[in-house]
């Protein structure tokens, strides 16, 4: 940002951070940095001049701000120069100034600031979040949500674990299945029952209490698996603007869910290292701590390569698929994944799509490779499963093997 620039803004708003200049030229620079447009920066840089010209009129050294100046600052009756209406100022202004002091703390002129939202964890739940983290190896998605349900579950439960019984577990479900639907019970009643195995194994509950858990009902493989027809996927594909960094990460990402099957957690994870451009492979880590190489794809390989070398921001993370926006910084969750599928469907107009998401797309492969005659051993292979049970689910919508073993309908035999 050159001097001219910097000189014109003082002008239009009045603001003179005077010996906190450099500071603020300091933080401009930083956004910059991370890729934020020029608006963007002066977005963020004008509360943040607002915050250092307030410290001069107060007499507030810079080395005193904490927690309690801020706060002062934000409860302040605004008569600074600048073009503002209000003398109040808007969430969004304090939340800007809060990251102008996050900045102050990471070069060392501040002191942190506290989070704002200090969530108190259980040293129960803490301990059980370690030990499915440890000895079951699940993904910190999922043991976020045993916490959830456990924080419900527990001031129900009390805090006695030898206290429980059989008869407290399965009036708790009841109760349970009252308010939330029949999926949502199934999944409450799977970390009740995880979570008395860990008491079980620590011995601070009775044994064997976690079969008193009762079990929904429910028929497994009973549904048809929710898939799109092949077209209608290399439509979904085609639907991404190659001519934009986002489109182009999204059509390496669609083609990799389509042709590999992979989850959206696989997704998101994916390393530079994991890709093996000699051997045309890549790595993917599963669930429970699974690593598995699967051939990649030539369209999907070049899809990867073109997003590498002309949409990827340079930056310093081994992850290979970061926002298209500033700051750059690695995609946050699966849903992130699932959600450029749900727009890849909106712009190709498939408004008759079974389901959303990144599953959509993996059900969608199993179904392609069985109706292209690959074996259910082939197709659980490609997806990771552990149970040849879990592929049997595809072969129903293989209509015409089914046809051939299909039994006649004995039309005039009474029941």
């Amino acid at each position: 940002m050159t001097n001219v620039s910097l000189e014109l803004r003082e002008r239009r708003w009045f603001l003179d951070p005077g010996a906190l200049l450099p500071f603020v030229q300091s933080y401009t620079e930083h956004l910059a940095d991370l890729g934020h447009a020029p608006w963007t920066v002066r977005g963020y840089t004008c509360p943040a001049r607002h915050f250092a010209v307030w410290l001069c009129q107060s007499d507030i050294d810079l080395a005193d701000v904490d927690d309690s100046v801020v706060e002062q600052f934000t409860r302040h009756r605004c008569q600074c120069p600048g073009r503002r209406r209000s003398p109040h100022l808007s969430a969004r202004s304090v939340n800007r100034v809060r990251r102008f002091v996050h900045f102050l703390a990471e070069t060392g002129v501040v002191r942190a600031l506290l989070p704002q939202v200090a969530e108190v964890i259980d040293p129960r739940i803490a301990e059980y979040q370690e030990w499915l983290r440890l000895h079951r190896g699940l993904s910190v998605g999922t043991i976020d949500g045993h916490r959830r349900m456990l924080m419900r579950l527990l001031p129900a439960l009390g805090d006695d674990p030898a206290a429980y019984d059989a008869s407290l577990v399965q009036r708790i479900i009841l109760e349970e299945s009252r308010k939330i639907s029949r999926a949502h019970i199934k999944h409450l009643a799977s970390v009740l029952r995880c979570y008395l195995r860990y008491l079980e194994a620590r011995g601070d509950c009775r044994p064997w209490l976690a079969q008193a858990v009762p079990t929904m009902a429910g028929w497994r493989l009973s549904a048809l698996p929710r898939y799109l027809p092949s077209a209608k996927v290399e439509a979904l594909i085609a639907s991404c603007n190659l001519a934009t960094p986002a489109g182009i990460r999204d059509h390496a990402i669609l083609l990799l869910l389509a042709r590999l099957a992979l989850r959206a957690g696989d997704v998101k994870d994916m390393r530079l290292d994991d890709v093996d451009w000699t051997e045309g492979t890549l790595r993917v880590r599963g669930k429970g701590r699974r690593e598995v190489r699967l051939p990649l794809p030539q369209d999907a390989g070049d899809a990867l390569l073109n997003y590498l070398n002309r949409a990827r921001p340079s930056v310093a993370c081994d992850r290979i698929f970061l926002r298209s926006l500033a700051p750059y910084r690695p995609l946050a969750t699966s849903s992130n994944i699932s959600c450029i599928v749900n727009m890849a469907l909106t712009r190709a107009a498939i408004t008759d799509a079974p389901c959303g998401g990144a599953r959509l797309l993996r059900h969608s492969a199993a179904t392609t490779m069985l109706r292209g005659g690959a074996t259910l051993d082939t197709i659980g292979t490609v997806l990771r499963h552990r149970s040849t049970d879990t592929t049997a689910h595809y072969a129903k919508v293989d209509i015409l093997a089914l046809q051939q073993i299909a039994q006649p309908w004995p039309g005039g035999v009474s029941c």
